[in-house]
């Protein structure tokens, strides 16, 4: 009994040992060799083809990748496997292409466009020049990073990437990627639909219905005065003249006998300004307290039905974002708040910023009486408000047909407070008052 405890006791200690040594002399290895996958994709080597991308000469790209937010994806695509990248020629992203698209890549609400044109150019696997596809041979078809394909081939003309020629294959080698230099950018079928579908909305909405009124640009007024308008026919006064005392949006009956049919469908106006705004995205929580939370879009609609205009500074989801709880859960506050954003008149983003460049600053009238928002030029664009409460022209010209006006700001408009002006007053006469009193009964002395 005492042999076999022993030798188990023996053949446990054997063992250890032997286990032991076989971790000590793993340790080395482990520390001398490769780190694992999982270190690979949070750590890129200074000599990776994404470093070498941003220090070539193909900046353009590079200021596009990094607006894009892209550098952790591809770090985490280099991470796994090695990638090739076709870099179009700068002279490609500055001059040759349409100015119209490159505005829409660099719109904050088209960031999934511009990464899904970037990624396009990005194919998780190596090919360098001498993998091309020879000359006899049909195209190779590649899937990209965006998950569309690219064809490879080799012509008469050269080595094509789709419809680009490369003009500087193997422009930069690394390790764990290579970069080719082609002549031109290409644009995946996806991006060019969402482009072609943003041109076809705007060019909708920048035609003037049937019946707008003329506006001076420079007076922003009616150009002629109203003329005796016959019965049944749509007001040509102010909105402003029209509104009903307190915060209802009612407006005054247009003059004749009332009925079903209007000159203006203002309810279909605004659904097309609110799916407008949806489409531009980034103003999301506007749409959403104009169509639930208040009944604005109703009573905006029964207004420019009415034949009034309207401009509405709107503000963004991140703007929106800051807005506390107390803020909107007073009875009609999400109302009032919306009433200082709405102007009665017909702006646009060129008539706004000509008035402040000429009259330095502007006074327009709100529909939360009798308060006004104050516009101003700063940086080249048009300011809103003073102080810590203003806000910018961020995303001018959003929706503009002719009676509807829809302007994108940064930062959500609160009227000035007045009660510490008050109060200064009180004191200032108070101590005129003091002040007053015994020169009074000196004088009287005196004479």
């Amino acid at each position: 009994m005492d042999f076999q405890i022993y030798g188990v006791s023996k053949l446990f200690f054997t063992f250890f040992l032997l286990s032991l040594a076989g971790i000590c002399a793993a340790l080395p290895e482990k520390s001398n060799g490769k780190p694992f996958s999982a270190s690979n994709t949070s750590q890129i080597n200074s000599n990776s083809v994404l470093v070498a991308l941003l220090d070539s000469h193909y900046t353009e790209l590079s200021e596009l990748v990094e607006k894009a937010l892209l550098l952790q994806a591809l770090e985490d695509a280099v991470g796994k496997h090695n990638i090739t990248i076709f870099a179009p020629r700068n002279e490609a992203l500055e001059r040759d292409l349409d100015p119209e698209f490159k505005r829409f890549l660099l719109e904050p609400g088209n960031l999934r466009s511009l990464q899904t044109l970037l990624m396009f150019h990005i194919i998780p696997q190596r090919i360098g020049s001498a993998e091309w596809p020879k000359e006899t041979a049909e195209s190779v078809r590649h899937r990209t990073l965006s998950r569309d394909h690219l064809h490879l081939a080799c012509k008469d003309s050269g080595k094509k990437v789709d419809l680009a020629t490369v003009i500087h294959p193997d422009a930069v080698i690394r390790p764990d990627g290579v970069i080719h230099g082609i002549e031109r950018l290409l644009v995946p079928r996806s991006v060019q639909e969402d482009f072609n579908r943003r041109r076809s909305l705007r060019s909708i909405s920048a035609v003037l219905p049937e019946g707008a009124p003329e506006v001076d640009p420079r007076t922003h007024r009616l150009k002629k005065p109203a003329s005796p308008t016959p019965a049944g026919s749509p007001p040509v006064l102010p909105i402003f003249d029209a509104m009903a005392p307190g915060p209802s949006l009612a407006p005054a009956p247009a003059p004749g006998p009332g009925g079903p049919r209007h000159h203006f469908n203002g309810e279909s106006q605004v659904k097309d300004f609110i799916q407008t705004l949806l489409h531009y995205g980034g103003y999301n929580e506007m749409a959403d307290i104009l169509v639930n939370l208040t009944s604005l879009a109703t009573e905006m609609g029964k207004l420019v039905s009415e034949g009034y205009v309207i401009t509405v500074l709107a503000p963004n989801d991140e703007a929106m974002a800051k807005l506390t709880t107390d803020q909107l859960s007073e009875p009609g506050a999400p109302e009032q708040i919306m009433y200082y954003h709405i102007i009665p008149e017909y702006q646009t983003e060129e008539s706004m910023y000509n008035a402040v460049r000429r009259f330095g600053k502007v006074r327009y009238d709100t529909l939360r009486l009798p308060h006004k928002v104050v516009a101003q030029e700063a940086d080249g664009s048009v300011k809103f408000g003073n102080g810590d409460e203003s806000a910018y022209l961020f995303d001018p010209d959003i929706y503009t047909d002719g009676r509807i006006s829809v302007q994108g700001i940064d930062g959500v408009l609160f009227p000035p407070d007045e009660e510490p002006k008050q109060a200064e007053t009180k004191s200032t006469v108070q101590s005129v008052k003091i002040t007053v009193k015994p020169r009074r009964g000196n004088f009287s002395l005196n004479f």
